[in-house]
């Protein structure tokens, strides 16, 4: 079995996260350790985009969100050029990345030849910049394709037939309906197009030279792909647009090599010529290998810009709900998802009306409230959700006798608003609620046996310690919340090791026995209860959840969007 040592000494692994905000990078060394790290911050950083949280909003078209396809190049260059006095680059022996999942990127026709023959003496925003067929990126955040999505739904045989295919029921943020909307409202667009890429295959087009195949598991976001076969599905790709499979090119394990470097990097960065790229994925499934989740029953939730909660599983058991994707670092396993559009930026909205504006007070605020918040619950949408397909809104309840836990008739009544203390537990509160009920309804493990949390707000002590007393399970976390970057980088180190071993092998027998030693160690940060009033705290949280579920399934019913 191959083992640490057979990573060379001295050599580096680059990992990357094109995420919706930011770019990132991690750096790891043949030990697994962090040895360097950047960020470039789309707004700040490269404010002539004018972008608000890395993207545009169209007025003219409600739920119409994207990102400027050009920025994404500005920003890589840039954080090349941080990364410069950090590292040697010709130490990089593999590169990987994580790209947000689902947005998409149109290569307009006659750009391969551009981006193969980049001159080094050239930015690439200037050799790039005119290379698509449209400068926008649709991404995960857009809910424009609803039309879309029932028409491919419908085209094989309805909304149950589509996750047994594909993984996932029709979602807007899909790259398949996203490509649908384009074919029918921007025909010439669509026309003119010779290679569409996810994100992350995007990214790992530039670092090659070449067009970058679409890795498996992030092809699984797109309603295109079979997820058994792991192919094109031709029923889906004809329900979709003429003429897509050779717009999409070929699928590709998510451990494979991409190719080499583009001989761009060799003279501009010095590179050397020998670095391999691995296969960039989605965000998700690098966050999956960053914490290293490789038991059924450990699940792992990401509060970012989207919140998502996801496991590992041996079998694909899709449904209406969630997205069963191929494990990015067992080729025959998969790995299960939730995933919540409103999260981080939801919570600062909370944050920002009712805590001055302020993390502290809102902390402050989660101290002086009582768990359970009084049976005060919120539904908190500043964008239309995913989970349940809600519209844009804010919903508030006050649940009465909760004290008698074992009540199943608890009654509700709508509220106008709470006070600012009860409002900011509210929106932890009733996101954990909703992650946990639809886990359980999903068939993910409960209790699980520990939770990993990561993502910016899994900084946030009193939000762990709420994870841990709703799901009844200790929670722990990473070294770094940058989980994604991190596990890109582990996964240039698995690629580069695959292709020195000239077949798979076991990600973990990189770690395995050492990862207190690696940057990829989770230490505890919530434990559970053991005594009576956890537990009993623990059943009532059981019975507002259930509340939660059914004053949500009426909703949905009432002005659900789908």
């Amino acid at each position: 079995m191959a083992g640490r040592s057979s990573l060379p000494e001295g050599s580096l692994f680059l990992g990357f996260d094109s995420s919706t905000q930011s770019l990132k990078a991690t750096v790891l060394n043949n030990e697994l350790i962090i040895v360097a790290s950047e960020i470039v911050n789309f707004d700040s950083e490269l404010p002539h985009y004018k972008t608000e949280g890395g993207v545009y909003r169209d007025p003219a078209d409600n739920g119409h969100i994207f990102s400027p396809t050009i920025m994404w190049i500005e920003a890589f260059e840039l954080l090349l050029e941080k990364l410069k006095p950090k590292i040697n680059f010709s130490k990089v022996v593999a590169i990987s990345g994580s790209g947000q999942q689902h947005g998409s990127v149109y290569w307009k026709k006659g750009s391969h030849t551009v981006l193969s023959s980049l001159d080094p003496s050239k930015s690439l925003l200037s050799q790039l910049k005119d290379a698509f067929s449209t400068m926008d990126s649709p991404i995960w955040m857009d809910s424009s394709t609803t039309k879309q999505c029932r028409e491919i739904e419908d085209a094989v045989g309805g909304a149950l037939e589509l996750p047994k295919l594909t993984g996932s029921r029709a979602y807007e943020r899909f790259t398949g309906p996203q490509i649908r909307k384009i074919y029918q409202t921007a025909p010439n667009v669509y026309e003119d197009t010779e290679r569409i890429s996810l994100v992350s295959s995007f990214m790992a087009s530039i670092l090659v030279g070449n067009y970058a195949s679409i890795d498996e598991t992030d092809g699984a976001g797109m309603n295109l792909m079979d997820i058994n076969q792991r192919t094109w599905s031709k029923a889906v790709l004809e329900a979709t647009a003429p003429g897509l499979e050779e717009k999409l090119g070929k699928l590709a394990p998510a451990y494979a090599v991409a190719g080499r470097i583009a001989p761009y990097f060799l003279e501009r960065l010095q590179f050397d010529n020998n670095c391999l790229v691995i296969q960039w994925s989605g965000d998700n499934p690098n966050s999956l290998a960053g914490l290293t989740l490789n038991t059924p029953g450990d699940l792992a939730i990401s509060l970012g810009t989207s919140d998502t909660v996801f496991g590992i599983t041996a079998e694909a058991k899709p449904s209406l709900e969630g997205h069963v994707f191929p494990n990015p670092v067992e080729p025959n396993g998969y790995m299960v998802m939730l995933c919540y559009k409103n999260g981080s930026l939801t919570r600062e909205d909370v944050r920002n009306r009712c805590a001055e504006k302020s993390w502290d007070v809102f902390n402050s605020y989660l101290d002086k409230t009582p768990p359970l918040n009084g049976g005060k619950l919120g539904f908190y949408y500043k964008d239309h959700e995913i989970l349940p397909p809600l519209p844009v809104g804010f919903h508030r309840y006050i649940v009465e006798n909760l004290n008698d836990a074992t009540s199943d008739n608890l009654i509700e009544r709508e509220v106008e608003e709470f006070d600012p203390p009860s409002e900011v537990r509210a929106i932890v509160e009733g996101q954990l609620l909703s992650m946990r009920g639809h886990a359980e309804r999903f068939g993910m493990p409960y209790p699980p046996k520990q939770i990993i949390a990561t993502g910016g707000a899994s900084s946030n002590e009193r939000i762990l310690h709420s994870i841990s007393q709703i799901f009844g399970c200790p929670v722990f976390t990473v070294e770094r919340p940058d989980s994604a970057s991190l596990g890109a980088a582990l996964r240039a180190a698995h690629g580069w090791l695959c292709n020195k071993e000239g077949s798979f092998v076991p990600i973990s027998c990189m770690y395995q026995g050492n990862l207190e030693k690696t940057s990829l160690g989770a230490k505890l940060a919530a434990a559970t209860g053991e005594d009576a009033d956890a537990k009993e705290l623990l059943q009532k949280y059981t019975v507002l959840m259930r509340k939660r579920m059914e004053i949500e399934r009426r909703l949905v019913e009432k002005i659900g969007r789908a």
